[in-house]
């Protein structure tokens, strides 16, 4: 007999995790599914920079010694100016963050079994039914939740997910010592979660230095492989030759080494997502493009759907009845696009737009970036295009009909 449970759960990143620790809580039978072997836990899946912001920690009870270092301000760089703004932030030890999301769930009751890879959706009568693994096993359960991230492997088979090649973000990143933080004409780093606007090193994306304490810091360089990134490309230079040129010419390098085994590799998707569920079917975290579209930041936003998948497994699990139809499902999808990301669409517009700007453009970007007040900076992080206006010349009318007409030719 396959055994059954109330929720079985395919993933045990931060947002799989979370919604186990989350419906435990509540008495529920859950089981994890994790590919990765208990032992080794999480080598292969530790692919975040794990920068974050304090409402995240409090918001979801997540103790402090996770954190590397708390931030005082988020620097934005271009390639010759910057713009700071004093906001709290929090880099995290990734690996540890997700073992205490393990442990806090299994010491409320949720079960764990890792190297357990989710293959498939196990459908009965034309429903979901629980998930396959490894080939020839299976667990059945009222609702089934893909936290496997880009992979998507159930989300994909059932269509709720189409994940295109071209809205797919690389990044690699190391650790690094002995990292100049304070260095003449640069922006002070120190305490500071810093992006960078600059195609030389990060062609149609972004790169970053995230100090975590003492003269340590994480560095890498992401992008999108889409026509942006073509459009600035070096030739034959793959992701980790544009970071070792960024290291090879920064002077706040020039003494830095990078820390053995501290290296993280990781891919997500930057796409509005089609839908986010199905009959007796949640996709959470990373399997939909949940990264925020502007500043790359997605653990908090995978933690607030693996809550909101949550809260809509506790309804539909507690009529006498289970109701775990695609109508009773979709209320994920409206909690989805009110709260965990609301204006994807609008955002990731704005995102595409920044980085198909040259790089001139972004040092008066951070000349704009100061000029405008505090309300204006949120209302364009909230994706309203009143607001983006204000940050916008008659100069760049030119470049905005070159947007137009791109994004026309590929609609």
């Amino acid at each position: 007999m396959t055994e059954r449970y109330d929720v079985a759960i395919a993933g045990a990143g931060p947002a799989g995790a979370q919604a186990a620790r989350d419906l435990a809580a509540r008495g529920y039978d859950v089981v994890v599914l994790e590919a990765e072997p208990e032992a080794e836990f999480p080598r292969t899946s530790n692919k975040s920079t794990g920068g974050t912001f304090p409402s995240m920690l409090s918001s979801f009870n997540i103790p402090d010694d996770v954190v590397m270092n708390f931030t005082d301000s988020v620097v934005i760089e271009s390639p010759n100016d910057h713009f700071e703004r004093k906001q709290s932030g929090a880099v995290l030890e990734f690996a540890e963050f997700k073992r205490f999301l393990v442990e806090d769930s299994q010491q409320k009751g949720a079960e764990y079994r890792f190297g357990a890879r989710a293959t498939g959706a196990l459908i009965e009568d034309d429903a979901v039914a629980g998930i396959e693994y490894n080939g020839d096993q299976a667990v059945r359960a009222e609702i089934v939740i893909d936290a496997t991230g880009p992979a998507a492997p159930l989300a994909q088979e059932l269509g709720v997910v189409e994940l295109e090649r071209e809205r797919q973000a690389i990044g690699v990143e190391w650790e690094f010592e002995g990292v100049e933080l304070d260095y003449p004409g640069y922006a002070d780093l120190t305490d500071a979660m810093m992006l960078r606007l600059d195609h030389d090193f990060a062609p149609g994306g972004y790169s970053w230095i995230f100090h975590t304490g003492e003269d340590r810091a994480k560095v890498g360089v992401c992008y999108l492989q889409n026509e942006h990134h073509e459009r600035y490309a070096a030739d034959g230079l793959g992701i980790d030759g544009y970071l070792d040129r960024w290291i090879d010419t920064d002077p706040r390098f020039a003494d830095a080494t990078r820390l053995e085994g501290q290296n993280h590799r990781g891919s997500a998707h930057i796409q509005p997502p089609a839908s986010v569920s199905t009959d007796g079917f949640m996709a959470i975290g990373d399997t939909v493009p949940t990264v925020d579209p502007l500043w790359g930041e997605g653990i908090h936003k995978g933690m607030k759907s693996a809550r909101a998948a949550a809260s809509v497994a506790d309804r539909a699990l507690s009529f006498s009845e289970p109701d775990t139809s695609a109508e009773s499902m979709a209320v994920y999808d409206r909690l989805w696009h009110d709260e965990v990301a609301p204006n994807a669409k609008t955002r990731l517009l704005m995102t595409e737009l920044m980085y198909f700007a040259p790089n001139d453009r972004f040092d008066r970007l951070m000349e704009d970036l100061r000029a405008a007040d505090d309300d204006v900076l949120k209302r364009v992080n909230d994706g309203d295009r009143l607001a983006m206006r204000k940050l916008v010349h008659l100069s760049d009318l030119p470049m905005l009909a070159d947007f137009t007409r791109l994004q026309l030719a590929g609609s």
